[in-house]
């Protein structure tokens, strides 16, 4: 009969345990607790006032290509930005030139520049990647809870690019235009090719006679 009485002693001890270890939140009371981050928000304010100061001294692209040739070194650690210390970097840029074609995710470009004058692309179609927040070098990861919020900002910086800088070029551009750009660009400084550099716009105009 003790055993019995123990037996159900022992129990009613760990439902009380139990019943005080659960409780219940209302809905609205645990997102009222919950602060989420407005990425937005974040990008609009990157946009009109932390990226405008960083492109007016962007380097003009042929310049940069000049000095990649010249010297590599002062190219990469006077222009160039990341996160990590791999070797993929980021530059912004700027130049003018003529339009060479207009195709279906970007229209190529040759560059009018006192210095190297290559063909490169701008992305019209497809802008995905970090390359305009990285590159500008005002983004500090640390600033952020988690990494979701911070890739978060280059997906709402990118919609930006796609939503507000290319849809009106895109339906005016046409070849021979003679058009000014911005933009950011990635670089592989120990696999080095300038080839078939693409930009990444932050504006895009069309220089008119």
């Amino acid at each position: 009969m003790k055993k019995v009485i123990k037996y159900i002693a022992s129990v009613l001890l760990v439902g009380i345990v139990a019943y005080n270890s659960v409780y219940f939140k209302k809905l609205d009371e645990v997102k009222a607790g919950t602060t989420s981050f407005d990425a937005a928000g974040y990008a609009g304010k990157f946009w009109n006032e932390k990226l405008p100061p960083r492109l007016s001294k962007a380097i003009e692209i042929g310049e940069l290509l000049t000095l990649l040739q010249t010297d590599k070194e002062k190219a990469f650690m006077t222009y160039s930005h990341a996160l990590g210390i791999g070797n993929v970097k980021y530059f912004l840029v700027k130049g003018s030139g003529i339009i060479q074609s207009v195709d279906e995710n970007q229209v190529s470009v040759k560059v009018e520049s006192e210095n190297e004058k290559p063909e490169i692309n701008i992305a019209t179609e497809y802008v995905f990647g970090n390359a305009v927040r990285d590159a500008s070098g005002v983004i500090d990861i640390n600033a952020f809870v988690n990494s979701m919020d911070f890739n978060n900002v280059s997906a709402e910086i990118n919609k930006i690019i796609r939503e507000k800088v290319i849809p009106p070029f895109r339906s005016k551009v046409k070849k021979g235009d003679r058009i000014f750009f911005s933009g950011a660009i990635e670089l592989n400084k120990e696999h080095l090719s300038t080839r078939s550099i693409e930009v990444i716009p932050t504006d895009l105009k069309i220089i008119k006679d």
